[in-house]
């Protein structure tokens, strides 16, 4: 006698509508940081109006990552990075800057890994959106004839965004290389983007009247340990590996381990960091302000 086994609609329908909801809840996430940052944007664009200057500029340096493929070697495979910046100087000690910053990350555990040798690497690029308060040590302003360097320090909040490839140039977070596609011990999908706090150190130096010049060097601590696509363990068992299987290569390009060993270390997040020069232009808004009134 033939069985025939009947499935519910709702035990099939359930991964996808798990998926719908967890886009939508992403979705919304991105809504909420989005609606911050626009109004920080207000926030700040408010201020020239009480500020003394406003200085506009162009960055250009390094970047490089620490992870679970580089474990605290800084600077280790730096590569370039570039940027630009807005900076609203309040009074001689204090001031606002916005900043954007793209560069290059990778590094692979040939290097300094902290599991060792098992075939991983990443490259990625960095687009990292910062907005900091700057303390300055001494009275300084661009211009100035007496106080024409100092010491800061920085230190505020921001948004970046990454999507990891291996070295060969594929795209890795599509593949679930740690089993998410899979579900596996209920692993998600993780999020190609992120909070980050910045934080660093610099020197001003004043040029000329309107002319400023700055060395920084600022770290990000971030709340993801996905930029490199490694974190946790294996799922894979390597008897099972598929040589053509791009994600289980992928996964584990050594093909040596089985579910559950160690692929990462999950009880620390990802960093990544900026430092180079950047070419300031001043302008002073209480000159402007006060010609605009007077005109009215």
């Amino acid at each position: 006698m033939d069985i025939m086994l009947v499935v519910p609609k709702k035990v099939i329908f359930l991964p996808l509508k798990f998926r719908i909801k967890q886009k939508s809840r992403n979705q919304m996430k991105m809504m909420r940081i989005k609606s911050f940052f626009v109004g920080l944007a207000i926030l700040l664009f408010a201020l020239p109006a009480s500020s003394q200057t406003l200085e506009l500029g162009l960055f250009g340096g390094g970047s490089y990552y620490l992870g679970d493929l580089n474990a605290g070697m800084h600077f280790s495979d730096t590569k370039f990075s570039y940027g630009a910046l807005a900076r609203l100087n309040l009074n001689k000690r204090w001031a606002f800057k916005f900043s954007y910053n793209r560069g290059k990350l990778q590094s692979d555990d040939t290097k300094n890994a902290i599991v060792g040798n098992n075939g991983l690497n990443f490259q990625t690029v960095i687009n990292d959106f910062a907005v900091v308060a700057e303390f300055n040590f001494l009275e300084y302003f661009t211009g100035s004839k007496k106080t024409y360097v100092t010491p800061y320090l920085f230190a505020g909040i921001g948004f970046f965004t990454f999507n990891p490839k291996s070295l060969d140039g594929v795209v890795l977070q599509g593949l679930g290389t740690e089993g998410q596609n899979a579900g596996f011990d209920g692993r998600n999908v993780y999020n190609k983007w992120g909070i980050s706090f910045p934080f660093g150190i610099g020197i001003k130096y004043s040029v000329s009247e309107r002319i400023g010049l700055g060395v920084e060097w600022g770290m990000r601590k971030t709340f993801t340990d996905y930029i490199d696509d490694i974190s946790k363990s294996y799922y894979l068992s390597s008897s099972n590996i598929d040589p053509n299987n791009v994600a289980a290569v992928q996964s584990d390009p050594a093909m040596t381990h089985e579910p559950y060993m160690q692929r990462g270390n999950d009880k620390t997040m990802d960093w990544f960091n900026f430092f180079g020069l950047s070419v300031t232009y001043k302008i002073n808004l209480k000159s402007r302000l006060k010609c605009n009134m007077e005109g009215w």
